[in-house]
């Protein structure tokens, strides 16, 4: 038999998982499903995150709010996102969320594990 439908409400949405410097990372939906969870980054302006990656799990962002870059391949690649755009960040792929801009960026967060995985690092590490 089938699982029930779980809504979480944007109230219960609170601060938590991992975190890098200049994002606030909250859970949405984790735990729920054995290969699927779902995050909101907040990124205020002027902020960078942590060198990362997210282990085995491929990511998917939806940009909701704000013009937010993706920094990848040891630094030299940035994707720019605008409202309405997505970005896929495969499993390993070092990278680094910037918000260059004066308003506050919105992402939505999909990965394919039970629960958020962020794994800093220190500089890049895979050029």
């Amino acid at each position: 038999m089938p699982g029930a439908v779980h809504v979480t409400k944007a109230a219960d949405i609170k601060t938590s998982g991992g975190q890098t410097e200049g994002m606030i990372r909250q859970n949405a939906i984790v735990d729920l499903a054995d290969n699927i969870c779902a995050s909101v980054m907040l990124a205020k302006p002027h902020t960078g995150s942590a060198v990362h990656h997210h282990g085995e799990e491929n990511t998917i962002v939806y940009a909701v709010r704000g013009r937010g870059t993706v920094v990848s391949e040891g630094g030299k690649k940035r994707q720019i996102l605008d409202p309405g755009d997505f970005a896929l960040i495969p499993a390993y792929v070092e990278h680094q969320e910037v918000n260059d801009g004066d308003v506050e960026v919105l992402w939505i967060i999909t990965r394919s594990g039970k629960s958020p995985t962020v794994e800093n690092l220190e500089d890049w590490e895979k050029n």
